[in-house]
């Protein structure tokens, strides 16, 4: 069995299991009575969500993973669609280990989807990279069940490979009938001024919670937003308009750095979910 080892514990969340998730079950009592846990109720698609360290992003993803536990819905396997940081590797690339290895467990890779994807695999798109990585704690920790991941990377972000994603991952689910739920990964605006960062990035969640993924792409190009997974996000929101005609998302946090540092310079997280 080939191993991944972790590329970021100790430094975007603890090296050690009780760290890990002690952190997390702090983050969870933070926020709990922001969390609307009436969303539990419905068939969860997927979500966009942050990929920072947890002391920074944390507080905003734990809403969706915490939402994702009171449905009690455990899919075969997670789909982490994330943004490829180093640019290595092809374009579209999945990871050539059979299992990945973070500080409170190990998950293994749906080997048999990955196969059937017809994408490239490359290890040196994945090897650093910590967009995917940063999903995986927050899933040993909130899914009591057991379930495997296929993360996949984009370099180059458009509204082509979102869609090609999308289709093929539709595709072969349904070829499989694997039961899957579908992980965006995403950071807004960095380094700008909160305000500021707040605006751009409202007409974005915008666009993405109304399904339209060319204006969102638009958006992003026109006025140069540093939003790093707009490719991923757009592959869900594509996955969503394929599995069902009324496909639902709401903003659920929105947040940013500047919450943690105090920072006038901040990078802004939102977790966004998706339903039927």
């Amino acid at each position: 069995m080939k191993i991944r080892q972790a590329a970021v514990a100790g430094r975007f969340y603890p090296a050690d299991r009780q760290s890990t998730n002690a952190l997390i079950e702090k983050l969870v009592e933070d926020e709990k009575m922001n969390i609307d846990y009436n969303l539990s109720k419905h068939q969860i698609v997927g979500a966009v969500l942050p990929h920072a360290g947890y002391v920074y992003s944390g507080a905003t993803a734990v809403h969706f993973f915490e939402i994702l536990r009171h449905s009690e819905q455990i899919p075969e396997t997670f789909i982490i669609i994330n943004p490829n940081h180093s640019g290595r590797g092809a374009e579209i690339a999945l990871d050539t280990h059979d299992t990945w290895r973070v500080s409170n467990g190990d998950i293994e890779i749906d080997t048999e989807m990955a196969q059937q994807l017809g994408f490239d695999f490359s290890e040196e798109a994945h090897k650093y990279e910590h967009s995917a990585e940063v999903m995986l704690p927050l899933l040993n920790y909130f899914v009591n069940g057991k379930f495997k991941i296929l993360p996949i990377t984009m370099s180059r972000q458009n509204a082509e490979n979102a869609q090609l994603i999308a289709q093929k991952i539709f595709n072969i689910s349904q070829k499989l009938n694997r039961k899957i739920i579908f992980l965006a990964s995403s950071d807004f605006s960095h380094y700008v001024e909160p305000g500021f960062g707040k605006i751009l990035d409202k007409e974005i969640i915008e666009k993405i919670i109304t399904f339209e993924t060319e204006k969102m792409i638009q958006i992003v190009k026109q006025k140069h937003v540093s939003m790093c997974g707009y490719g991923p996000s757009a592959a869900l929101m594509e996955y969503a308009k394929l599995i069902c005609a009324n496909p639902q998302a709401k903003l659920l946090r929105f947040g940013n750095s500047g919450e943690k540092t105090g920072s006038q310079e901040v990078v802004d997280y939102a977790s966004i979910l998706f339903y039927k």
